[in-house]
């Protein structure tokens, strides 16, 4: 086998890993892990349009770890460009992706269309990355299959994937032939998150590709619901908004679960307006109650999370709350404010002193949401500078990643060290302080391979 690393390295965005294995008979086969966009930094998202090192058509199927667009956003463009094998997932994940894709290709062909008629693009015209026909072509490929399901791959390979807790249907995916086996991490989720389920234990592979993300820092350990109430009763008792960007999966059913229990504990206001301004959350949010046996609530409280908040859909409806005044909470993607209509409220509300903008998750370098925490006064939007006189926080605890203490846990269930451990999906310096977490404490051989590296695997 070789394993070549075409994306989340030295970043925590556009994970897609290559393995190619030799075949009995002299040939190769090749198997796309993940197939995501870069987010964040312009050089990243230059890379988007750059061409790989790879021709799609050689590469016989993809299989994704889970949904979100920095693991699958790719394969829109992978399929226009020749792809054309299944792509593997589970069935979570399969119906994620059709919200997912077609939200990420509306919203290029969007931004694409307001950059031409706004005059503020370099490129004229300015063109969408891909469309909602390419998005569809890729659901097309789609198979899904069950947890702890041996998929064949042919020529001897074999594929599974195990519960990984991080977002609905994410996995854990384990690939092996008759000599050696790789197992790929994806995002992993945390042992006590209040929605999902714990990761799954993984007693053996003898190479492991491991993220990162929180590689160098560890949550709070403090009830999240303690600092959310406070800031919310602070913003309302200046008749203020509060702004949450968050990601469509994942972040937004628990924001709404956590503000549910809020309210029924008289923490905040029970008449506090809540609006969640995300199609694709709310569609999210459905295919959350639906797979229930994929997280721990009940069906009362996965009812009480699916109407905690007014769900907007419409443009007209989006628009309009830009008008309206505070008190109240707007929930809206993306989690890192880098695109949708959360960007249409920042610059509506983020220059007044009286709103809040609440970060609840990673926030990767080259974001607005990074670059707001970081104390920016400004921020582009549209070809404009908006001022940030809003208050800007974060809660830190509520990510659906796994810290350093707890992914060294979770390795902890590995009765036999691999072979290598490869560190991606994590900044310079979170990689790095994984790699040495690792390497002290539990001694394996760790490495921390570079953008389009190819190692061997014996």
């Amino acid at each position: 086998m070789k394993l070549t690393f075409l994306g989340a390295t030295n970043t925590v965005t556009g994970s897609k890993y290559l393995l190619t294995c030799e075949t009995k008979s002299g040939g190769e086969k090749r198997i796309m892990i993940d197939c995501g966009l870069f987010q964040g930094l312009k050089q990243l998202r230059l890379k988007n349009w750059a061409k790989l090192p790879i021709d799609p058509k050689t590469v016989d199927a993809v299989i994704l770890t889970h949904a979100h667009i920095d693991h699958s956003g790719y394969l829109p463009l992978f399929v226009k460009n020749g792809f054309s094998g299944k792509v593997y997932c589970s069935e979570a994940t399969r119906d994620l992706c059709e919200v997912l894709l077609l939200d990420s290709a509306h919203l290029q062909e969007e931004e694409a269309k307001y950059a031409n008629k706004g005059g503020f693009s370099k490129h004229h015209p300015a063109l969408p990355l891909y469309t909602q026909e390419d998005a569809q072509n890729a659901l097309a490929l789609f198979t899904s299959v069950d947890y702890e399901q041996e998929v064949d791959l042919g020529d001897g390979l074999k594929a599974k994937l195990s519960p990984s807790g991080h977002i609905l249907g994410s996995a854990f995916v384990y690939i092996q032939n008759s000599k050696t086996s790789i197992l790929f991490s994806g995002d992993i989720g945390r042992p006590n998150d209040i929605l999902m389920k714990a990761p799954v234990c993984i007693k053996h592979a003898d190479y492991l590709v491991l993220e990162s993300t929180y590689g160098n820092r560890l949550h709070e350990n403090t009830d999240p619901k303690l600092k959310l109430a406070e800031i919310i009763n602070r913003t309302v008792k200046r008749k203020g908004v509060l702004i949450i960007p968050v990601f469509a999966v994942g972040r937004a059913q628990e924001l709404l679960y956590y503000i549910h229990l809020l309210k029924s504990s008289g923490a905040i206001a029970n008449n506090i307006p809540v609006y969640l301004n995300s199609p694709m959350a709310v569609d999210a949010t459905a295919i959350f109650n639906h797979y229930r046996n994929e997280h721990r609530l009940t069906p009362e409280q996965s009812h009480s999370l699916c109407h905690t908040a007014h769900m907007i859909n419409s443009i007209e409806e989006s628009k309009a709350l830009n008008e309206t005044t505070g008190p109240m909470i707007i929930l809206s993607a993306s989690g890192m404010a880098s695109g949708g209509r959360v960007v249409h409220h920042l610059k509506a509300f983020a220059p007044d002193a009286k709103n809040t903008v609440l970060f609840v998750g990673f926030q990767a370098a080259g974001t607005r949401g990074s670059a707001m925490l970081d104390g920016a006064e400004s921020i582009k939007i549209h070809g404009q500078y908006v001022p940030v006189r809003a208050e800007v926080e974060l809660v830190s605890n509520l990510s659906a990643h796994a810290d350093y203490t707890e992914i060294l846990t979770w390795l902890g269930g590995f009765e036999r060290a691999p072979k290598t451990t490869f560190i991606t999906h994590g900044e310079p310096v979170a990689a790095d302080a994984m790699r040495l977490h690792i390497e002290e404490q539990l001694h394996w051989n760790v490495q921390v391979p570079e953008y389009f590296e190819t190692v061997e695997i014996d």
